[in-house]
Protein backbone atom coordinates (compact mmCIF):
# COMPACT_ATOMS: atom_id res chain seq x y z
CA UNK A 1 0.00 0.00 0.00
CA UNK A 2 1.70 3.49 -0.97
CA UNK A 3 2.61 5.42 2.20
CA UNK A 4 2.13 9.28 1.10
CA UNK A 5 2.51 11.57 3.99
CA UNK A 6 1.68 15.40 4.01
CA UNK A 7 4.12 17.57 5.40
CA UNK A 8 4.58 21.05 6.17
CA UNK A 9 7.13 23.90 6.94
CA UNK A 10 6.90 27.41 8.57
CA UNK A 11 8.96 29.99 7.79
CA UNK A 12 8.07 33.43 9.46
CA UNK A 13 9.17 36.89 10.53
CA UNK A 14 10.08 38.26 14.13
CA UNK A 15 6.87 39.22 15.18
CA UNK A 16 7.44 42.04 17.34
CA UNK A 17 10.67 44.49 18.66
CA UNK A 18 13.25 42.60 20.20
CA UNK A 19 13.09 45.49 23.38
CA UNK A 20 9.71 44.30 24.35
CA UNK A 21 9.80 41.72 27.20
CA UNK A 22 10.48 38.53 27.15
CA UNK A 23 6.94 37.13 27.86
CA UNK A 24 5.61 39.58 25.19
CA UNK A 25 8.02 38.39 22.47
CA UNK A 26 7.44 34.59 22.58
CA UNK A 27 3.26 35.74 23.13
CA UNK A 28 3.61 37.82 19.69
CA UNK A 29 5.69 34.92 17.60
CA UNK A 30 3.71 32.01 18.95
CA UNK A 31 0.36 34.10 17.89
CA UNK A 32 1.80 34.55 14.74
CA UNK A 33 2.65 31.06 14.58
CA UNK A 34 -0.82 29.91 16.03
CA UNK A 35 -2.32 31.07 12.52
CA UNK A 36 0.03 29.13 10.20
CA UNK A 37 0.08 25.78 12.32
CA UNK A 38 -3.51 25.71 12.56
CA UNK A 39 -3.74 26.19 8.67
CA UNK A 40 -1.48 23.21 8.62
CA UNK A 41 -3.81 21.31 10.25
CA UNK A 42 -6.78 22.87 8.46
CA UNK A 43 -5.29 21.87 5.34
CA UNK A 44 -4.50 18.17 6.68
CA UNK A 45 -1.20 18.36 7.11
CA UNK A 46 0.08 15.36 9.05
CA UNK A 47 3.49 16.11 9.63
CA UNK A 48 4.40 20.00 10.89
CA UNK A 49 8.14 21.71 11.41
CA UNK A 50 8.69 25.30 12.61
CA UNK A 51 12.59 27.09 12.37
CA UNK A 52 14.28 27.31 14.47
CA UNK A 53 14.15 28.72 17.88
CA UNK A 54 10.30 29.96 16.58
CA UNK A 55 9.57 31.74 19.77
CA UNK A 56 11.63 34.60 19.60
CA UNK A 57 14.23 36.22 17.09
CA UNK A 58 17.43 35.12 16.59
CA UNK A 59 18.98 36.85 19.43
CA UNK A 60 22.50 35.13 19.23
CA UNK A 61 23.28 38.23 17.43
CA UNK A 62 24.52 39.44 20.63
CA UNK A 63 25.83 38.30 23.83
CA UNK A 64 23.30 39.10 26.25
CA UNK A 65 22.40 37.36 29.69
CA UNK A 66 18.60 39.00 29.06
CA UNK A 67 18.37 36.09 26.67
CA UNK A 68 18.88 33.54 29.18
CA UNK A 69 15.80 34.16 30.09
CA UNK A 70 13.87 33.06 26.99
CA UNK A 71 14.49 29.20 27.44
CA UNK A 72 11.30 26.94 28.87
CA UNK A 73 11.56 23.25 30.01
CA UNK A 74 10.78 20.22 27.38
CA UNK A 75 8.31 18.78 27.83
CA UNK A 76 6.51 20.44 30.50
CA UNK A 77 6.84 24.40 29.45
CA UNK A 78 3.92 26.41 28.31
CA UNK A 79 5.07 25.71 24.34
CA UNK A 80 5.00 21.92 24.35
CA UNK A 81 1.80 21.47 25.97
CA UNK A 82 0.05 23.59 23.83
CA UNK A 83 1.53 22.11 20.36
CA UNK A 84 0.54 18.82 22.21
CA UNK A 85 -3.11 20.45 22.17
CA UNK A 86 -3.04 21.23 18.67
CA UNK A 87 -1.18 18.03 17.73
CA UNK A 88 -4.63 16.13 19.00
CA UNK A 89 -6.90 18.99 17.38
CA UNK A 90 -5.81 18.17 14.45
CA UNK A 91 -4.06 14.09 14.84
CA UNK A 92 -0.76 16.04 13.27
CA UNK A 93 3.05 15.38 14.84
CA UNK A 94 4.53 18.53 15.28
CA UNK A 95 8.27 19.00 15.71
CA UNK A 96 8.90 22.40 18.05
CA UNK A 97 12.32 24.12 17.75
CA UNK A 98 12.45 25.66 21.31
CA UNK A 99 15.35 27.38 23.64
CA UNK A 100 15.62 24.87 26.21
CA UNK A 101 16.49 24.81 30.10
CA UNK A 102 17.61 21.74 31.78
CA UNK A 103 18.40 22.84 35.19
CA UNK A 104 19.89 26.22 36.00
CA UNK A 105 22.48 27.87 33.82
CA UNK A 106 22.50 24.40 31.55
CA UNK A 107 20.54 25.22 28.14
CA UNK A 108 20.13 23.87 24.74
CA UNK A 109 18.83 24.43 21.01
CA UNK A 110 16.77 22.06 21.22
CA UNK A 111 13.63 20.68 19.12
CA UNK A 112 10.71 18.71 20.54
CA UNK A 113 8.74 15.81 18.57
CA UNK A 114 4.73 15.24 19.32
CA UNK A 115 2.90 12.55 17.80
CA UNK A 116 -0.55 12.84 16.12
CA UNK A 117 -2.04 11.80 19.58
CA UNK A 118 -0.54 14.71 21.31
CA UNK A 119 1.87 12.09 23.16
CA UNK A 120 5.48 13.85 23.42
CA UNK A 121 7.48 11.66 21.84
CA UNK A 122 11.40 12.92 22.97
CA UNK A 123 13.62 15.60 21.63
CA UNK A 124 16.34 16.77 19.70
CA UNK A 125 19.30 18.95 20.97
CA UNK A 126 21.34 20.54 18.50
CA UNK A 127 24.98 18.91 18.80
CA UNK A 128 26.96 21.38 16.44
CA UNK A 129 27.28 24.83 18.05
CA UNK A 130 28.67 27.73 15.73
CA UNK A 131 30.46 30.69 17.23
CA UNK A 132 31.34 32.89 14.78
CA UNK A 133 31.27 36.28 13.43
CA UNK A 134 29.05 37.75 12.28
CA UNK A 135 26.71 37.62 14.92
CA UNK A 136 26.11 33.92 15.53
CA UNK A 137 27.64 33.59 19.10
CA UNK A 138 25.69 30.38 20.09
CA UNK A 139 28.35 29.03 22.72
CA UNK A 140 27.33 31.96 24.86
CA UNK A 141 23.81 30.34 24.91
CA UNK A 142 23.65 26.85 24.34
CA UNK A 143 25.72 23.71 25.35
CA UNK A 144 26.35 21.24 22.69
CA UNK A 145 23.94 18.51 22.45
CA UNK A 146 23.94 15.60 24.37
CA UNK A 147 20.86 13.06 23.08
CA UNK A 148 23.04 11.80 19.90
CA UNK A 149 20.76 11.56 16.47
CA UNK A 150 17.33 9.93 17.68
CA UNK A 151 14.84 8.90 15.18
CA UNK A 152 11.11 9.48 16.34
CA UNK A 153 8.06 6.62 15.03
CA UNK A 154 5.27 9.24 14.26
CA UNK A 155 2.10 7.59 13.35
CA UNK A 156 2.70 8.99 10.08
CA UNK A 157 6.74 8.40 9.38
CA UNK A 158 10.04 8.33 11.17
CA UNK A 159 11.26 11.45 11.85
CA UNK A 160 15.05 12.86 12.74
CA UNK A 161 15.99 16.30 13.31
CA UNK A 162 18.94 18.28 12.14
CA UNK A 163 19.35 21.96 13.98
CA UNK A 164 20.91 24.30 11.46
CA UNK A 165 24.37 24.25 11.57
CA UNK A 166 24.43 20.61 12.70
CA UNK A 167 23.71 20.84 8.56
CA UNK A 168 27.30 21.50 7.48
CA UNK A 169 28.19 17.81 9.18
CA UNK A 170 27.41 15.10 7.42
CA UNK A 171 28.20 12.71 9.77
CA UNK A 172 25.33 12.94 11.91
CA UNK A 173 22.98 12.97 8.11
CA UNK A 174 24.46 9.50 7.95
CA UNK A 175 23.59 8.34 11.54
CA UNK A 176 20.40 9.63 11.12
CA UNK A 177 20.28 7.39 7.73
CA UNK A 178 21.23 4.47 9.85
CA UNK A 179 18.89 5.11 12.71
CA UNK A 180 16.15 4.91 9.77
CA UNK A 181 15.15 8.03 9.49
CA UNK A 182 12.39 8.65 6.23
CA UNK A 183 12.26 12.50 6.90
CA UNK A 184 14.90 14.57 8.59
CA UNK A 185 14.03 18.03 9.44
CA UNK A 186 16.32 20.94 9.72
CA UNK A 187 14.94 24.19 11.05
CA UNK A 188 17.59 26.80 10.93
CA UNK A 189 18.46 30.49 11.22
CA UNK A 190 20.59 31.45 8.17
CA UNK A 191 21.43 35.05 6.53
CA UNK A 192 22.85 36.00 2.44
CA UNK A 193 25.86 36.26 2.16
CA UNK A 194 27.17 33.49 4.51
CA UNK A 195 25.79 30.55 3.28
CA UNK A 196 22.90 30.83 0.63
CA UNK A 197 25.09 29.30 -1.88
CA UNK A 198 25.13 26.16 0.26
CA UNK A 199 21.40 26.25 0.86
CA UNK A 200 20.71 24.57 -1.95
CA UNK A 201 23.50 22.22 -2.22
CA UNK A 202 23.88 20.12 2.12
CA UNK A 203 20.44 19.43 2.28
CA UNK A 204 19.65 17.79 -1.07
CA UNK A 205 23.52 16.01 -0.37
CA UNK A 206 22.28 14.75 2.54
CA UNK A 207 19.06 13.38 0.85
CA UNK A 208 21.02 11.73 -1.64
CA UNK A 209 23.80 10.30 0.28
CA UNK A 210 21.31 8.97 2.94
CA UNK A 211 17.90 8.68 0.88
CA UNK A 212 15.95 9.86 3.12
CA UNK A 213 13.38 13.26 2.43
CA UNK A 214 14.85 16.70 3.46
CA UNK A 215 12.55 19.41 5.39
CA UNK A 216 14.84 22.34 5.47
CA UNK A 217 13.07 25.76 7.17
CA UNK A 218 14.91 29.57 6.94
CA UNK A 219 13.55 32.20 9.13
CA UNK A 220 12.46 35.26 6.90
CA UNK A 221 13.24 39.32 7.32
CA UNK A 222 16.25 41.53 8.88
CA UNK A 223 15.37 41.43 12.81
CA UNK A 224 16.48 44.59 14.22
CA UNK A 225 19.00 46.13 16.06
CA UNK A 226 21.43 43.39 14.96
CA UNK A 227 20.19 42.82 11.10
CA UNK A 228 23.19 40.08 10.83
CA UNK A 229 21.68 39.85 7.07
CA UNK A 230 18.94 39.21 5.80
CA UNK A 231 17.16 35.74 6.84
CA UNK A 232 16.42 34.70 3.29
CA UNK A 233 13.47 32.01 3.71
CA UNK A 234 13.27 29.99 0.48
CA UNK A 235 12.02 27.01 2.68
CA UNK A 236 11.83 23.33 1.00
CA UNK A 237 11.68 20.06 0.81
CA UNK A 238 13.87 17.13 -1.61
CA UNK A 239 13.56 13.98 -2.28
CA UNK A 240 15.80 11.25 -1.70
CA UNK A 241 17.04 12.18 -5.30
CA UNK A 242 18.10 15.05 -3.82
CA UNK A 243 15.19 16.79 -5.94
CA UNK A 244 13.25 20.16 -4.47
CA UNK A 245 9.24 19.52 -4.71
CA UNK A 246 8.24 22.77 -2.84
CA UNK A 247 9.81 25.33 -2.09
CA UNK A 248 8.30 28.56 -0.15
CA UNK A 249 9.14 32.17 -1.18
CA UNK A 250 12.01 34.71 -0.30
CA UNK A 251 10.64 37.63 1.91
CA UNK A 252 7.11 36.28 3.41
CA UNK A 253 5.73 34.36 5.86
CA UNK A 254 5.07 30.78 4.26
CA UNK A 255 3.71 27.78 4.94
CA UNK A 256 5.14 25.43 2.41
CA UNK A 257 3.49 21.76 2.11
CA UNK A 258 4.77 18.62 0.07
CA UNK A 259 2.65 15.33 -0.36
CA UNK A 260 6.03 13.16 0.23
CA UNK A 261 5.65 9.38 -1.13
CA UNK A 262 7.88 7.07 1.52
CA UNK A 263 7.92 4.69 -1.07
CA UNK A 264 10.52 6.72 -2.98
CA UNK A 265 13.32 5.58 -0.58
CA UNK A 266 13.07 1.90 -0.88
CA UNK A 267 13.40 2.47 -4.57
CA UNK A 268 16.35 5.07 -4.35
CA UNK A 269 17.99 2.57 -2.03
CA UNK A 270 17.28 -0.32 -4.25
CA UNK A 271 19.41 2.01 -7.23
CA UNK A 272 22.46 3.47 -5.25
CA UNK A 273 22.84 1.00 -2.57
CA UNK A 274 25.42 3.25 -0.43
CA UNK A 275 24.07 1.02 2.59
CA UNK A 276 25.27 -1.93 1.15
CA UNK A 277 28.28 -0.57 -0.06
CA UNK A 278 29.40 1.44 3.26
CA UNK A 279 33.10 0.32 4.81
CA UNK A 280 32.58 1.33 8.21
CA UNK A 281 35.63 -0.68 8.99
CA UNK A 282 37.76 1.76 7.08
CA UNK A 283 36.61 5.15 8.16
CA UNK A 284 38.95 4.68 11.26
CA UNK A 285 39.89 7.91 10.83
CA UNK A 286 36.76 9.89 11.58
CA UNK A 287 36.54 10.01 15.41
CA UNK A 288 40.14 11.32 15.86
CA UNK A 289 40.38 15.04 17.36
Amino acid sequence: MPRTVKCGLIQASHACSTDEKLETIREANLAKHMELIEGAGREGVQILCMQEIFTGPYFCAEQSPRWYDAVEAIPDGPTTRLMQQVARKYEMAIVVPLYEEDGAGIYYNTAAVIDADGSYLGKYRKNHIPHCAPGFWEKFYFRPGNLGYPVFKTRYADVGVYICYDRHFPEGARELGLNGAEIVFNPSATVAGLSEYLWRLEQPAHAVANAFFVGAINRVGYEDPWRIGEFYGQSYFCNPRGQVVAEAKRDRDELVTSELDLDQIREVRNVWQFYRDRRPETYVGIPRP
